[in-house]
């Protein structure tokens, strides 16, 4: 299966995505974090990173959301996500999507942020891999 980038970014995003996630309290203590990551899921910078594109491949956390915030979304306020969740759900987005070689916004769409979260407790000690290839699996059964 061709990917739309090297395998060697692949680490950067993913560890890239996982803070990112991980920092959204710093935005806003009571933000909607699934709001925001699905927001983010269906976005043109998101899109940009599953096309590819090395410029922001090659971005840290800090600017991935300042670009995702200067884009113009508001979040909402609602329950954030607690503990390490936001970054493993960052991980596992960021991976799945390279994994499936589907864009983000469909990736979200088979598999919510209210999945992930319900599957967390038992997913997110395994390996990323095996987690990714276990709840696509099982998300793809169930559907």
């Amino acid at each position: 299966m061709n990917h739309p980038y090297d395998e060697l970014y692949l680490t950067q995003v993913v560890e890239t995505q996982g803070k990112f996630f991980e920092k959204l309290q710093d935005v806003e203590p009571r933000i909607d974090s699934e709001k925001l990551i699905e927001a983010y899921m269906r976005s043109d910078l998101r899109r940009q990173l599953d096309e590819g594109h090395a410029f922001f491949l090659t971005l840290n956390d800090e600017q991935l959301k300042r670009r995702f915030l200067d884009s113009g979304y508001e979040p909402e306020p609602g329950e954030p996500l607690q503990g390490f969740m936001p970054n493993w759900i960052g991980r596992f987005y960021a991976y799945a999507q390279w994994y499936l070689n589907i864009p983000s916004a469909q990736l979200v769409e088979r598999l919510s942020v209210a999945n992930l979260t319900s599957r967390y407790p038992g997913a997110h000690d395994l390996d990323l891999r095996l987690a990714v290839e276990k709840l696509c699996q099982l998300n793809e059964r169930t559907a």
